[in-house]
């Protein structure tokens, strides 16, 4: 047997690759970058360039690095994410457990919720903001570059705490090949207790991996609160003289409103995490029958957790208000209504947690005041899909990647967002608050608007991120792709909840098996879809058509060349200045 590496040798071993790589660094050449700049490995006390490599990397407070860094990691959450979707879509394709066994489909179903709403989508639209929020300010930077990266660098650690249980367990089971110890791997379970991690299961499992998970999401929280303090102080002090609150762009504006949520919800759902984790460790009586109860935990957990639905799709509705009228050649219909209809969302979301609860026995009272507010919230969601649609009517519509993918996303909200209006009627979510109809309901929000609000943006910017065009009709087939992937995987699920097909469960009845089997392949669509944006991303990041003018999307027609634009403008500018004329003698 192997004894155990001692930390110091394992500190001074990483110290020595750390060295050698910077020392073979330091004789490479100057790096060129796609805006033009250039950095060179000679870091000076008194240079203002960036470092090159992965030094630049692991120490840059400049927002727009932050950004990608943020953009990339959500990018792999949502990979590793949609990896657990398929396994479960595979188990389902049969009425048995003939793929996976009951316990990995328990896991995996865990660990894609708190993977996909944790680390996918809010830190890819928090890079997204990172990236384009100063440059719709004219500002420099956040108002906190620092605390900016520590937000970062606060995620990455979380994730793999959160999923650490999947990490050890095949770790372990390859080292368990070799002749060396792995209790400490194999204790290290993956978490099974559903991502909503409801009491008093979630206090009894003794899977010590559950509290490495619990700290996780905690770090997590931390990260997004920093990161909506800098958003919120940015955006107040950051504007320059003569852009007032009726000219801020409804984007900054969706991102005020989710940073404010964030800095309410987050907190809270912090707290609750120490209450659990004091519950499973020293004997409290948080959540027990004879302290508050486990009535208790959903209270607080959903008190969380239905503003973090607007904290995940506010800001897809601030990228669709804001590319909308860029590809309809009008202005955005009713402005001043979208942005107080953003503000009542997100003082409305803190009223209807309850509803997630009807069916725990409480008093019909509340049960009614909790409906009444649940169907009012749907008033300033409708007022947004009204909105975009009188921009559109009359518009001159250009069918680009970007365009098709924000309609797919407001028609995916239509059928979404209509379903979760039935289920906040008492009645109808007795019957249907268990089966797959509302899994249906939620996947038509959360891979329907949020990732084809995230794609449109991709495809807009992609010229200001990195200088070059992608491919345009590769991603035009891409973004219908998704858009049917995403109806044909998740309407399905809204008939089986009519029919009364449980939810969070990999074994079920036979008789829907065609309907199930649909749905995964729809999903196998979804899959495709994604593999086609990644290859158009990376492809077109290598060897895209250089762009040369910054009016790519022809904005100065419709006098919407809006101040993000007009920066790539004089970056492009700087770049043309700086090339060596070919006619000129050396």
């Amino acid at each position: 047997m192997i004894g155990p590496v001692p930390g110091v040798a394992v500190a001074l071993g990483a110290l020595l690759v750390l060295a050698a790589y910077y020392r073979f660094r330091a004789d490479s050449p100057p790096t060129s970058y796609a805006d033009g700049g250039i950095v060179t490995p000679k870091i000076g006390l008194t240079t203002t360039e960036k470092p090159s490599g992965l030094l630049r990397w692991l120490t840059t407070v400049d927002h727009k690095d932050i950004g990608l860094l943020y953009i990339l990691f959500g990018t792999a959450a949502a990979l590793w994410g949609a990896t657990d979707g398929m396994m479960m879509r595979t188990e389902l394709l049969v009425a048995d457990t003939t793929v996976w066994n009951v316990e990995t489909y328990n896991a995996v179903f865990t660990t894609h919720g708190l993977t996909m709403l944790f680390f996918f989508v809010t830190p890819v639209f928090t890079g997204i903001a990172n990236y384009m929020l100063p440059l719709l300010l004219d500002a420099d930077d956040l108002s906190f570059p620092r605390i900016n990266a520590i937000a970062f660098w606060l995620l990455p650690p979380s994730l793999l705490m959160v999923r650490g249980g999947l990490i050890t367990d095949v770790v372990g089971t390859v080292v368990g090949l070799l002749p060396l110890e792995i209790a400490a791997l194999t204790a290290l379970e993956p978490v099974a207790m559903g991502w909503t991690m409801y009491t008093p299961l979630s206090v009894e499992m003794t899977n010590p991996q559950i509290d490495v998970t619990l700290l996780g999401l905690h770090l997590s929280g931390i990260a997004t609160t920093m990161a909506a303090i800098n958003f919120i102080v940015t955006i107040f002090t950051e504007r320059p003289d003569d852009l007032g609150w009726d000219e801020l762009d409804i984007f900054s504006w969706n991102m005020l409103v989710t940073s404010g949520i964030i800095l309410l919800a987050f907190p809270l759902l912090g707290s609750t995490i120490i209450l659990l984790l004091l519950d499973r460790n020293f004997g409290t009586a948080f959540f027990a029958i004879e302290g508050g109860g486990p009535m208790l935990w959903q209270h607080l957990f959903w008190f969380f957790g239905h503003p973090e639905v607007y904290i995940l799709v506010l800001p897809a509705f601030g990228l669709i208000s804001f590319m909308l009228p860029k590809f309809c050649g009008r202005r955005l219909f009713g402005f001043r209504f979208i942005v107080y209809s953003t503000i009542a969302i997100g003082v409305m979301s803190f009223g209807v947690w309850a509803h997630h609860m009807f069916a725990t026995g409480m008093d019909p009272r509340l049960r009614a005041s909790f409906m009444a507010v649940s169907l009012a919230i749907a008033i300033p969601s409708a007022i947004k899909e009204f909105n975009w649609i009188a921009t559109m009517w009359n518009g001159r519509l250009r069918l680009t990647a970007p365009l098709i993918c924000v309609i797919g996303a407001m028609s995916t909200f239509v059928v979404g967002g209509i379903t979760g209006v039935f289920l906040a009627a008492v009645p109808v979510d007795l019957v249907l608050h268990d089966t797959h109809y509302v899994v249906g309901h939620f996947h038509l929000i959360v891979v329907g608007i949020i990732p084809l609000a995230m794609f449109a943006a991709s495809y807009y910017w992609f010229p200001i991120i990195t200088g070059r065009m992608y491919n345009r009709r590769l991603a035009r087939v891409q973004a219908t792709l998704l858009v049917v992937g995403a109806f044909v995987t998740f309407v399905p699920l809204l008939v089986l909840g009519y029919l009364g097909m449980p939810r969070r469960y990999g074994v079920y009845p036979a008789e829907f098996v065609p309907l199930n089997q649909v749905a995964s392949i729809g999903a196998f669509i979804l899959g495709v879809s994604l593999v086609l944006w990644l290859v158009n991303m990376i492809q077109s990041a290598r060897v895209g058509t250089i762009v040369d003018d910054a009016d790519v999307w022809n904005l100065k027609e419709t006098d919407q060349f809006t101040r993000e634009w007009q920066w790539f403008e004089k970056r492009l500018a700087e770049r043309r200045n700086e090339r060596p004329d070919p006619d000129e003698e050396p």
